[in-house]
């Protein structure tokens, strides 16, 4: 995750090498563990961390491209880049899952087939973030549907497909292109 040093140390991003180091001072004192008045010990490590940083030319000149990018990033709407190391099988396992709670409320309760977001929260053990986007592409995919009062119910299409999941018949990829 991105640390805006900058914000660390609440200075611009255009600050001389000579602001840099006053206001770390400043902050250095203030925030020093021995400080009994103000100590703060991850405060104290945040600024020093932010200074290193700041304070090396070379250093600097690369986190500040890194900088500008986690502002553009930020300014439509992105988040950090994902890592390399994606959970994709996680995900996928988690949309069976959801496919799979959905078909079985369906066949146990045809007057009330549909799960609601914080039970499929509490049934699956996932957090609401993981969750959504989970959620959203079995949508997008016409395999549940969603009501404006979040309860979710699968469809046609997504007892088909869990079907052919649980035959072996069918993959991820297949289905997004069908």
């Amino acid at each position: 995750m991105f640390v805006d040093y900058y914000e660390v140390l609440q200075i611009s991003p255009n600050a001389d090498v000579e602001t840099i180091r006053r206001v770390y001072r400043m902050q250095a004192q203030r925030f020093h563990p021995d400080n009994l008045d103000s100590g703060n010990a991850e405060a104290f490590r945040k600024i020093s961390a932010a200074y290193e940083v700041l304070n090396d030319p070379g250093r600097r000149e690369a986190y500040d491209r890194d900088h500008r990018e986690a502002r553009r990033r930020a300014a439509i709407g992105l988040q950090d880049p994902l890592p390399a190391n994606v959970p994709v099988m996680d995900e996928m396992q988690r949309r069976e899952k959801v496919l799979s709670l959905l078909y079985s409320r369906r066949f146990s309760h045809p007057q009330q087939p549909s799960l609601n977001l914080r039970e499929l929260e509490a049934l699956l053990s996932t957090p609401r973030g993981d969750l959504e986007f989970s959620l959203w592409y079995l949508k997008e995919c016409g395999y549940l549907t969603r009501t404006d009062s979040a309860h979710h119910t699968i469809t046609l299409k997504g007892v088909q497909f869990a079907e052919a999941l649980k035959t072996g018949g069918a993959k991820w990829l297949d289905a997004a292109q069908g």
